[in-house]
């Protein structure tokens, strides 16, 4: 039995019996908090020049705030994993959605670029680790054979939130101001506050864990190589969406009107990316990590021809949207090759998936701001998939020289 199943069997002795009405609900809300994060993230990038506007400052400045909000999680995920793996895992999710509310509801108020910046790096600061509890909840829940669902369904609400959150917070962030959609999100951190406490069942924590124990994870080489799967290997996803809206007003010209359709379009591939993924890494999981880098060369490298085009852009920023299936794949290897020390592997996805956001934004950036287009962010993204590849491809080598210890 490998320490993961040690983990859920020790937690299914304190959680009660759930029936399948009862893991829906508490699946439903911890997808709530997914949907909550998911809009509080990207939303700033389809209010990026309203953003920069209201605070006085470059459209490339205010990017930075999405950089800011990354190193928030990145740094958050480890600190907060080492200090809550011992509680109990339901009151943890509470608090860190607490945290995740207090910081939206300040941008919505913060009146400088830097007071802004402070607001967004403490809302950041607790997503890593709420997704990567959420994760260990969810994956505890359910049989071993449907993990990669079960986690699939929490970065489910992610998805959905770039379908639906996004677009309507930048929609209503447009008519009634850019500060709205931050009280909006703030809103619902509160109501997944309370449907955790609802539904969620009492998990204890790993009553075992300390922060040697936790640290340990950031020691083992597979860890270490999975992590950068994601933090080079998705960056190229970051590196096309943080800068879409521009790239469609200016290469497609699109009417502003269009840019939450785009946005839409974007969570639509999040959504069918992320139930596929979370299907077939139930059936194999590094065949379906390597699957997902490949693909994500290709429609990165597309992206430069396409961006160019009305219909053929918004296409292809759909496409893009799919790689997020990385995420959820990448969690479930987390879990096979983090040993005792769960909830800071769990977490740490979420760092990775960030520094690949933090990155895959400047990187665009500097593009841009190098004079080389609009389009150059998939030449960019289309680079870090092929880093990720061949880090994958270590992983793997490594993998048959030393197999895991499945017991």
């Amino acid at each position: 039995m490998n320490s993961l199943e040690q983990d859920i069997r020790a937690e299914e002795v304190d959680t009660p019996e759930l029936s399948r009405a009862g893991v829906g609900k508490a699946l439903f809300a911890l997808g709530m908090g997914g949907f909550a994060i998911g809009t509080g993230e990207f939303v700033i990038m389809g209010l990026l020049p309203d953003a920069a506007k209201g605070l006085g400052v470059s459209i490339p400045s205010a990017g930075h705030l999405i950089s800011i909000y990354a190193l928030g999680v990145v740094i958050g995920a480890p600190l907060l994993a080492i200090l809550g793996a011992r509680w109990p895992r339901r009151n943890f999710l509470m608090i860190l959605m607490g945290l995740f509310a207090a910081g939206n509801l300040v941008s919505s108020i913060a009146p400088t670029f830097y007071s802004m910046a402070f607001a967004r790096f403490i809302a950041g600061f607790p997503h890593g680790t709420y997704f990567g509890v959420a994760a260990l909840v969810a994956a505890s829940m359910v049989e071993r054979k449907r993990r990669a669902q079960a986690v699939s369904m929490v970065l489910l609400g992610l998805t959905v939130a770039n379908l639906i959150g996004v677009p309507a917070a930048t929609a209503i962030g447009q008519w009634v101001g850019w500060r709205s959609a931050f009280a909006i999100v703030g809103g619902l951190a509160v109501l997944t506050l309370i449907l955790v406490l609802m539904w969620v069942p009492r998990v204890e924590g790993n009553k075992s864990a300390s922060p040697l124990s936790e640290l340990k994870a950031l020691t083992r080489k597979q860890v270490l190589l999975t992590l950068a799967i994601g933090a080079i290997g998705s960056g190229g996803m970051f590196s096309v969406f943080s800068y879409v809206k521009p790239t469609m007003l200016q290469l497609a010209h699109l009417p502003l009107a269009m840019i939450p359709v785009v946005l839409a379009l974007f969570g639509l591939g999040m959504i069918l990316g992320n139930v596929a993924g979370g299907r077939l890494a139930d059936r194999g999981l590094e065949k379906t990590i390597r699957g997902i880098l490949l693909w994500s060369i290709v429609i990165l490298a597309a992206f430069t021809f396409t961006a160019h085009h009305p219909v053929l852009g918004p296409l292809n920023v759909m496409l893009v949207g799919t790689m997020v299936s990385l995420s959820a794949v990448l969690q479930i290897r987390l879990m096979d090759v983090a040993g005792d020390a769960q909830t800071m592997a769990a977490a740490m996805n979420h760092s990775a998936f960030n520094i690949a956001n933090a990155m895959g934004a400047w990187l665009g950036g500097v593009t841009i701001s190098a004079g080389m287009g609009w389009e150059s962010t998939g030449w960019v993204g289309a680079l870090l998939a092929i880093g990720g590849l061949m880090i994958h491809t270590v992983a793997v080598i490594d993998t048959k020289k030393h197999p895991l210890n499945h017991h």
